[in-house]
């Protein structure tokens, strides 16, 4: 499969890349600065919110699915964050229509859903939106452009809520709330491959054994994590600061006051 990846120089697209690409497929990277060094596959430089720049790609490129992970990545104004994961993801999806690209993986956040508080129990894909900031709210508008164009133009679109991406867990929280490297990829190509799903929505986490959110709706497009969290928790101390990231789903998103500019800024 002729893959293009946004944001393919950061820290989940390097992982991405190296991963689809080891699995046999065909990758494109599109992303705002040039390929890391030693990259062995296609590079494309430029800006996924600039729709010409986006259609040049796939005039030049004959793709079978897209996975965008390219967006500011923390909080911003909201002029900022909307431009970032909504503006670039109707520009992708405006050239799959134009040049016939049936599928896209898109990496949505938890923060979509970051204001649930924890004592409504476990989270699945049913959860209403409950942005829990700016971030959050473009998260939500970028997956409500998944589905329009699921159901307008037939394109097959799996939205992943990441958790908590690193390389192990750093807290407490993220005891519940991690995702390997590993099952990034493995994350990834099941929602690649997995037969016409239309839109879905799954939770971008590991096998934790303490998972806050339903696993279950990864399962049904193939999504078979390896990992669990648990197996570095004597290496995560407690801290003060544990209960009050564990009240809502969003952690420290879901409380923390941000500096922001005025939307007019």
């Amino acid at each position: 499969m002729r893959v293009l990846v946004t944001g393919a120089a950061g820290s989940i697209g390097r992982v991405v890349t190296t991963g689809l690409a080891a699995s046999g497929h065909d990758v494109v990277g599109l992303d705002l600065v040039p390929p890391p060094d030693g990259t062995p596959f296609t590079w494309h430089e430029g800006d996924c919110a600039d729709g010409d720049a986006v259609e040049a790609v796939f005039a030049e490129e004959r793709l079978d699915a897209v996975v965008h992970l390219a967006g500011i990545p923390d909080e911003a104004s909201l002029p900022d964050e909307l431009t970032s994961h909504v503006v670039t993801t109707a520009a992708l999806l405006d050239a799959m229509v134009a040049h016939d690209v049936p599928r896209i993986v898109y990496a949505s956040s938890n923060h979509a859903v970051g204001r649930t508080l924890r004592a409504d129990g476990t989270l699945t894909e049913r959860a209403l939106p409950r942005a829990d900031t700016y971030y959050g709210v473009a998260k939500v508008a970028a997956e409500a452009l998944l589905h329009l164009f699921a159901d307008r133009h037939g394109i097959d679109a799996v939205a992943c809520r990441i958790g908590s991406f690193l390389e192990e867990p750093t807290s407490v929280r993220g005891l519940s709330t991690w995702l390997s490297h590993g099952d990034c990829v493995r994350m990834v190509e099941a929602a690649l491959s997995t037969p016409a799903p239309g839109y879905a929505v799954l939770y971008g986490i590991s096998a934790n054994t303490r998972a806050w959110w339903d696993l279950e709706p990864g399962r049904r497009l193939g999504y078979e994590p390896q990992d669990d969290a648990e197996a570095y928790a004597d290496r995560v101390e407690p801290g003060p600061q544990d209960d009050a990231e564990a009240a809502f789903v969003g952690g420290p998103f879901a409380t923390a006051q941000f500096h922001r500019p005025a939307l007019g800024a």
